[in-house]
């Protein structure tokens, strides 16, 4: 009985198999793909109402974002209602001023609602974000 001491693979080929790179390049290729759109930080799609007149600030504000569905957001953050007179608190302390950036289809009782919180938090400078 004579056994071989070195056998040659028969089903091993000297060329790469490409379909398994191809199918590895491919799945990395929606990989990044997909994390990449999950944590891309989409922006607020706010539009404005028109004002005639209007000024420009000049200093730095808190601002209170409203959008078309009715969401506050605080300097970019989700936050609640009862969130945001939490933080309005702490606004007043520092003596800021607060813009609010309203929707022009948001509800104008939202927009009443922040502005009756602002007021009863103490804050004196709230200014609206309107569109010339």
């Amino acid at each position: 009985m004579q056994f071989k001491k070195y056998k040659k693979l028969e089903y091993a080929s000297e060329q790469i198999n490409l379909a398994a790179i191809v199918n590895v390049a491919l799945l990395l290729l929606i990989f990044f793909l997909f994390s990449f759109s999950l944590t891309f930080e989409r922006g607020m799609n706010v539009k404005f109402p028109k004002a005639i007149t209007s000024d420009v600030l000049k200093e730095e504000n808190v601002v209170v974002t409203i959008t078309s569905e009715n969401v506050i957001y605080l300097n970019g953050k989700i936050s609640t209602f009862k969130e945001l007179q939490k933080n309005l608190s702490k606004v007043q302390k520092k003596n800021r001023s607060l813009l609010i950036k309203a929707d022009r289809r948001s509800s104008v009782g939202r927009v009443v609602d922040i502005w009756n919180l602002c007021r009863n938090s103490g804050i004196e400078k709230i200014n609206i974000a309107t569109n010339q």
